[in-house]
Order: C-alpha cells, then sequence, then structure tokens
C-alpha cells in the first residue's frame, strides 16, 4: 500500500469536510468556521504515538495561541502507521491524557476520525459509521467555548447524532462513494 504524501492527504481530508461533512449538514457548525477560514489543517507524517502526540502538543499550542477568529478549529491529519483502527483509538485516549496533563481539561475537546471507524454496536457495513469515518485518521482539536457557543444556537444538538445515522443510512453505501470522500489513489 502507497502513503499519501502530506499534501494529498490534506486535500483529501478537505475535500471529505466540502462534500461530506458540510455538503451533507453531518455538523451544523462546520460550514461557518470553514467560509470564515477558521479550520486549520495540519498533517503529522509521524507513525509513532510520541511523535503523533507531540505534534498534537505543538497544534495545541498553536491553536491556543491564535484568537478563535482566526483559527477556531484544527484537524491534525496522521497519513502514516495508524490504519489500524484500535490502535488509533489507543493513541486517542493518549491525546485525551496529553491534554488533560497540560490541564486544558474544559479548554479543548479531541475529537476522532477514521476510515474504519465503528460504533460497537453496528456492523461494520452499516452507513451510519460514516458520521465518523473520513479518508485518513485525523484527531480534532476543538475550543470548549466554540462548543457551548454552537450548542446554545442550536436548540436541538443532541439530535443532530440520530439525524445523521438515518441520512447516511439512507444515502447508503452507494450514495457515499458517490461522494468520492476517500482517500486519493
Amino acid at each position: 500500500m502507497t502513503t499519501p504524501d502530506s499534501a494529498s492527504a490534506i486535500a483529501d481530508i478537505q475535500r471529505w469536510l466540502k462534500r461530506a461533512v458540510i455538503g451533507l449538514n453531518l455538523c451544523p457548525f462546520a460550514k461557518a468556521v470553514q467560509a470564515k477560514g477558521q479550520v486549520h489543517f495540519a498533517s503529522c507524517d509521524d507513525d509513532s504515538f510520541a511523535g503523533v502526540l507531540d505534534a498534537l502538543g505543538r497544534e495545541a499550542g498553536a491553536l491556543l495561541g491564535m484568537d478563535s477568529a482566526e483559527r477556531d478549529t484544527t484537524l491534525l491529519v496522521l497519513p502514516r502507521g495508524f490504519d489500524d483502527f484500535l490502535l488509533f483509538n489507543d493513541l486517542v485516549r493518549e491525546g485525551d491524557r496529553l491534554l488533560s496533563r497540560r490541564g486544558l481539561d474544559g479548554v479543548l475537546q479531541l475529537a476522532s476520525f477514521h476510515p474504519r471507524f465503528h460504533f460497537a454496536d453496528a456492523a461494520e457495513d452499516d452507513p451510519g459509521n460514516n458520521s465518523n469515518r473520513a479518508p485518513h485518521p485525523t484527531l480534532h482539536l476543538l475550543r470548549e467555548a466554540s462548543i457551548d457557543r454552537a450548542v446554545e444556537a442550536f436548540p436541538d444538538a443532541e439530535a443532530i447524532f440520530g439525524a445523521n445515522i438515518g441520512k447516511l443510512r439512507a444515502l447508503g453505501a452507494e450514495g457515499w462513494a458517490a461522494l468520492d470522500v476517500g482517500a486519493s489513489p
């Protein structure tokens, strides 16, 4: 298997964000920050936990070092070494621990996306899993204050998850494939 370069991996994530996340309105908060240029895309080519956690720490510092009007969120793409979903989950747990050790609980939140994501109670081929699938393993740093503001503005934020699962199941595997939001060959 050929490993994508950083530029290709970031382009894949940008296409996925535009066509799937925003295009299908999977996250009603994403369109505004993307339109304002407040989403930062970064890539880490390291395939070790230590290297990725170092990059995550740097990206967290860079995010917090900027005003949210300039940079509100960061997507850190991992094109190498984390194809295994369970290994990636271990990395996400370590990323959460890193943020906690740095005293960032309540300041930053870590979300994650993976090409092989599947909910524990769902079949691996359930189209609903696409709500958390991206073309490459990706760590998403979000500002808690921004999340709070978005939830206040969206009266039924908890309904988003269920609506997304229904939307993706209705779209089906063929509809998802037609979006062309996978990794570049």
